[in-house]
């Protein structure tokens, strides 16, 4: 048995999520009705929201007690690539729909029950300053992940005057929680499998060609950003061929967060990345749950495409300054997005109101998104969180190219 175990540890962590996303897809078409395989797939996603606001709130508390004063300028530029990242995906989508038009089926979509559309800019930015001074026991409860940064900052600027017993503790208990994500990440392959599983037995293969020319537009956008338009953001930081470090990010961080389809599930694999790729944890443990906050390139997509197509479906004339004001709300709705219930979709009433298409319209958009959601999400959260560990590794990277480093790329 334990060479067996020593034999399955020794394979690659890819190679063998790999393995379990092809047995689950053979198994959802093979056998769709033997339901438990599934659970394998609930409990890993599970397991990974339940440990990534514990693991977050703890890690930015150390960092800032514990480390150094080095990391402004590295943080400021993160903050940087993750904002103009979002902004020019929202662009990116904006020019696809110039040229390719793309219209919706919103005569016999029904709106989507149970959820409410933001109501403005000024909702948007009222929920995100309520979630940061949120109480710190309840962000963690919910994975409020602004209020959970914004308590682990305060605490760990507080903590920077303890003693050294104090600072050891918490930095012995944030390498406790650190251990018990990289047990949890170990199950990533059934996880995964289980959640192939369920998709494919529960859609089937149809999934992938159903409302085909609207997901052309999302997913060719979203592929267009991760192999386009972040490798040339790269570039202008590490001035090196920026492939290498694109494909490890897609490989090992766009594969998990599309099947578990949550940027905070998939913050403990970021971390791990991070930690492969040697990057200062003092900054990475900020940065990343930060970006799985403000770093949303896909949901900059997802809104705007949708919203682009409600107009065309409608028949109206938008000017290239309207379109341009799309790309700014796009970006800075993104940004809020997970703050509010029911992501990205629901923030599509918020775009189209800039053309004054009226909420029960706009609602049926969202209803088409959910019916695409399968795929159109997982591409987003995919492209959202594998970006996240991509800009935190070029900010850094591009601060070693200055010291003559070289990089482990």
């Amino acid at each position: 048995m334990t060479n067996i175990l020593s034999k399955w540890n020794s394979i690659s962590l890819v190679k063998r999520i790999i393995c379990g996303l092809i047995v689950g897809a053979i198994l959802g078409l093979a056998v769709p009705g033997v339901t438990g395989i599934g659970i394998l797939g609930t409990l890993f996603v599970s397991a990974l929201k339940a440990i990534a606001p514990v693991l977050v709130f703890f890690l930015v508390i150390a960092a800032l007690a514990c480390g150094n004063e080095g990391g402004g300028k590295t943080m400021g530029r993160v903050v940087i690539l993750y904002l103009i990242g979002t902004f020019l995906a929202a662009v990116v989508a904006v020019i696809a729909c110039h040229f390719i038009h793309v219209t919706l089926p919103l005569g016999d979509v029904a709106a989507a029950e149970g959820y409410e559309a933001a109501g403005g800019i000024a909702e948007v930015f009222t929920n995100l300053l309520t979630n940061i001074v949120a109480n710190p026991l309840g962000s963690i409860v919910d994975a409020n992940y602004l209020g959970i940064l914004a308590w682990a900052v305060i605490f760990g600027l507080a903590l920077k005057a303890a003693s050294d017993t104090t600072k050891k503790a918490l930095f012995d208990f944030s390498e406790a929680v650190s251990q018990a994500v990289r047990w949890v990440i170990s199950f990533a392959p059934f996880g995964i499998m289980g959640l192939v599983f369920t998709t494919v037995s529960t859609n089937g293969l149809e999934i992938f060609v159903e409302y085909g020319r609207l997901l052309a537009i999302l997913v060719g956008c979203m592929a267009f950003v991760a192999l386009i338009l972040n490798p040339i953001i790269v570039f202008t930081q590490i001035k090196q061929n920026p492939y290498k470090l694109v494909f490890k990010c897609l490989r090992e961080s766009f594969v998990t967060a599309f099947f578990t389809r949550s940027s905070a599930a998939n913050i403990p694999v970021n971390m791990s990345l991070c930690k492969s790729l040697g990057l200062d944890e003092d900054n990475y443990s900020i940065s990343i749950p930060l970006g799985a906050t403000i770093n949303m390139a896909g949901a900059a997509i997802t809104i705007t495409v949708m919203t682009l197509a409600c107009v065309n479906t409608l028949g109206m004339e938008v000017p290239l300054a309207m379109k341009v004001l799309l790309s700014f709300v796009a970006a800075i709705s993104a940004c809020g997005a997970s703050g509010v219930a029911g992501g990205s979709l629901l923030l599509i009433p918020l775009a189209c109101s800039l053309f004054g298409i009226g909420n029960d319209i706009a609602m049926q958009v969202v209803g088409v998104g959910f019916i695409i959601g399968v795929v159109q999400d997982s591409c987003e959260t995919g492209l959202n969180s594998s970006t996240d560990a991509l800009f935190t590794a070029a900010a850094e990277f591009h601060d070693w190219k200055k010291e003559g480093k070289s990089l482990p790329i």
